[in-house]
C-alpha cells in the first residue's frame, strides 16, 4: 500500500498557491535530484498549468551524475519548461535561477513589470536553503524534518524580482507506491506516516543492483557476500545490522535499528551518489499506479451502486 501524508497545513498551502498563481510569471519547482520524478508534485502541475516552469534538481552533488543528465534531458524536452541541476548551498550555481526565469518570461523585468516567481517543492527538498543562498541571509527556516515552513512569505531578490516562498506540499493521494517509499527515504514525509523497516527494505530492493559496489564498500559487507543483487532484501538488511552492531540478545539483529541506519546513510549521502529512479522507470511506475488506481475507483463505484440497489457487497 502506498504511503500517504497530507497534514492540515498542506490544504491551506494548496489554496494559497491556487490564489497566488494568478499573478505569477514563472513557477520554480525544487526537486530532489536523487528522485526527480517522485519529488515532482502532480497537484502543483495541476494548480500551475499554463505557467512557465523551472525545474531545479537540488542535491545534484549527491545524486548519480549520469542519471541526473537523463532527467535534465527529460524535463528540458517538455514545453515551456527549463531544468537545471545544482547544490542549493553553492552561491554561483544558485544565481542561474534568476537568468533561467528571465529566459522563461523575457517580457518581464524592470520596475514597470517586475518578475513575479513562485517557488514550490515537497517538504525537506532544500527549498529554504536555496532561498537563503540566493538572498545571502536566513530569510527561511531550514531543518532536517519534513514540514518546517508553514506560511507563505514574499522575498525581494531585487527591486524588480519578487519571490514567493510556499510551505512544502505533497498531494492528497500518492498513487505510485514507489514514490511514497522514495519520498520517505529522502525525508519528505513525516516520521509518523511510514514504517522505517518497510522503507529500508524497499530502498535496498532497488539499490542493491545498480549500486551494489557502494553498499558493499560503505557497510563493509563480508567478502562472502559476492552477489548482493541476488540476496533477499531482508538478508541485506540483517547483514548491515550485524556489521554495524545493531544487535539484540543472543546475537539477533535489531532490524529497526538497522533500517534507521540505512535510511540515515542515504539521507546524509554517506552511501555515495545514488539516484533511485530513471525517467523510464518512473514513467512505467506511474502508468502501473494509474491503472491500479483506476481499478480501485471502479470497484469503489460498483460497491456504491450495489448499496444504492440494496444488493449485498
Amino acid at each position: 500500500m502506498a504511503i500517504q501524508w497530507f497534514p492540515g497545513h498542506m490544504h491551506l498551502t494548496r489554496k494559497a498557491i491556487a490564489e497566488r498563481v494568478k499573478d505569477i510569471d514563472v513557477v520554480i519547482e525544487i526537486l530532489d535530484a536523487r528522485m526527480p520524478g517522485s519529488s515532482a508534485n502532480p497537484l502543483l502541475a495541476e494548480l500551475t498549468a499554463g505557467r512557465p516552469s523551472l525545474k531545479v534538481l537540488n542535491k545534484q552533488d549527491v545524486a548519480d551524475p549520469e542519471r541526473t543528465a537523463r532527467w535534465l534531458a527529460h524535463y528540458n524536452g517538455l514545453a515551456a519548461t527549463r531544468a537545471i541541476a545544482l547544490d542549493a548551498t553553492q552561491t554561483a550555481p544558485a544565481q542561474q535561477i534568476v537568468a533561467a526565469c528571465h529566459a522563461l518570461a523575457p517580457l518581464r523585468g524592470g520596475m514597470a513589470k517586475p518578475m513575479r516567481v513562485l517557488i514550490c517543492g515537497v517538504p525537506n527538498v532544500g527549498k529554504s536553503t536555496l532561498i537563503n543562498t540566493l538572498t545571502g541571509s536566513k530569510k527561511a527556516k531550514t531543518g532536517d524534518e519534513a514540514g518546517i515552513t508553514k506560511l507563505e512569505q514574499r522575498i525581494v531578490l531585487a527591486d524588480d524580482f519578487y519571490l514567493w516562498d510556499t510551505p512544502g506540499m505533497l498531494w492528497p493521494r500518492i498513487t505510485v507506491p514507489r514514490s511514497g517509499y522514495n519520498l520517505a527515504a529522502g525525508g519528505a514525509i513525516g516520521r509518523n506516516a511510514y514504517d522505517e523497516e518497510e522503507v529500508a527494505l524497499e530502498f535496498l530492493q532497488y539499490v542493491k543492483q545498480p549500486y551494489a559496489a557502494l553498499l558493499k564498500a560503505r557497510f563493509r559487507l563480508p567478502e562472502s557476500v559476492e552477489d548482493i543483487a541476488g540476496l533477499k532484501d531482508e538478508d541485506v538488511l540483517e547483514t548491515v545490522g550485524r556489521q554495524r552492531g545493531a544487535l539484540l540478545g543472543k546475537g539477533r539483529v535489531n532490524l529497526q535499528k538497522a533500517a534507521e541506519i540505512v535510511i540515515h546513510e542515504f539521507r546524509s549521502a554517506t552511501l555515495g551518489r545514488m539516484t533511485v529512479e530513471t525517467p523510464e522507470e518512473f514513467a512505467a511506475w506511474t502508468e502501473e499506479g494509474q491503472r491500479l488506481d483506476a481499478e480501485r475507483q471502479a470497484k469503489k463505484a460498483a460497491r456504491g451502486e450495489r448499496r444504492k440497489g440494496g444488493a449485498p457487497d
